[in-house]
């Protein structure tokens, strides 16, 4: 879950005042000579499905998704779920991979987020919509009741996929999860006030806090998308507290989904295991080695909330352990997969 940080103190603003005051000066001259608007899709940032047709796309309650298959659609099904809230699957395709081990793997960009369908705030009037489209996902792509299915899940993802779980238990073969932040807002909020530390004059959070300057006030999804994307600087910068290496690869921030995820939390909560301990199959639960804000204890306190849960450390990497931990990662996911298909 990125770290969005809104206080722009004076500190800062030095620190990158010539910088705004260079862009705005180029930005200036260049639309003099009819430069497009920063808004027009495709300027700033990539493409949606519904702005570009040949993307792989799928009509999910209304919304076209961005959606990707690999494998023998007749075999049991992987539902890779992205992090965020307003990431997208990029990070994720290295899963790919199993495809080749008998499984028909799905990728989607959540709504609102990557390369799926832009919708307004209203959209999200609580996080139920992402559920529905998850399960309408698997409604699509399941051939009969004997076909079995799987969610892995990272971050957000892992979440969402407990979400899913927790109001449709029967529907689920197996889960995957990945760093969850927790399974409740108070889990959320105690896990986010450990892992997003702000160094208020760093480098990174220079950089983040940057196109604010240049984009105040512009509220097009594709400028809200365009700032969104520069707090991965900050969240990945060197000595970062969850451990990543470095950036890693993304389409498209969703900023009006993210938004409007922690403002559900924040106004109406969020419980996701009010059902879990009816859930009798055995879960994967996996955390990094250098993520220094989980660790051991926290993923055991929040995986307590499923009654049968196998418990992974990944050697190496820190939180975006499916990109950077691949290599780990993958023996130990697919030995627990073959084990339950």
């Amino acid at each position: 879950m990125p770290g969005l940080c809104s206080a722009q103190p004076f500190q800062l603003r030095l620190l990158f005042g010539f910088q705004a005051a260079l862009f705005l000066l180029l930005f200036s001259l260049a639309s003099c000579s009819d430069l497009a608007d920063p808004a027009q899709p495709g300027s700033l940032v990539p493409r949606t499905v519904d702005e570009d047709s040949s993307l792989p796309s799928l009509l999910v309650n209304g919304t076209l998704l961005h959606v990707e298959t690999f494998g023998d659609p007749a075999d049991p099904i992987i539902v890779m779920i992205h992090g965020g809230p307003g990431g997208d699957y990029r990070s994720l395709l290295k899963a790919k991979a199993f495809a080749n081990d008998g499984f028909f793997v799905v990728f989607y960009d959540q709504r609102g987020t990557g390369l799926s369908q832009r919708v307004d705030a209203s959209d999200f009037e609580d996080v139920q919509i992402m559920i529905d489209d998850l399960d309408a996902l698997i409604h699509h792509f399941r051939m009969s009741e004997d076909q079995k299915v799987f969610l892995v899940g990272h971050s957000w993802g892992a979440m969402l996929a407990t979400g899913y779980i927790n109001q449709h238990p029967e529907k689920v073969d197996g889960a995957v999860l990945a760093e969850p932040g927790g399974f409740t807002w108070d889990q959320v909020e105690e896990y986010l006030s450990q892992s997003n530390h702000i160094d208020f004059f760093s480098e990174a959070l220079n950089d983040a806090l940057f196109p604010e300057q240049i984009f105040a006030g512009r509220d097009e999804h594709e400028i809200l998308d365009y700032k969104a994307a520069y707090f991965f600087t900050f969240e990945n910068a060197p000595g970062n507290t969850i451990g990543n290496a470095g950036p890693y690869p993304f389409w498209r921030s969703g900023a009006v989904a993210l938004e409007a995820m922690i403002e559900i939390g924040e106004t109406k909560g969020l419980d996701f295991t009010t059902h879990l301990q009816d859930y009798d199959t055995r879960v994967l639960f996996t955390y990094s080695e250098l993520n220094t804000a989980y660790g051991q204890d926290w993923a055991h306190t929040v995986g307590s909330a499923y009654p049968h849960i196998e418990y992974q450390l990944i050697p190496g990497t820190g939180h975006e352990l499916l990109y950077f931990g691949w290599d780990a990662f993958y023996p130990i996911a697919l030995t627990y997969l073959n084990e339950m298909k």
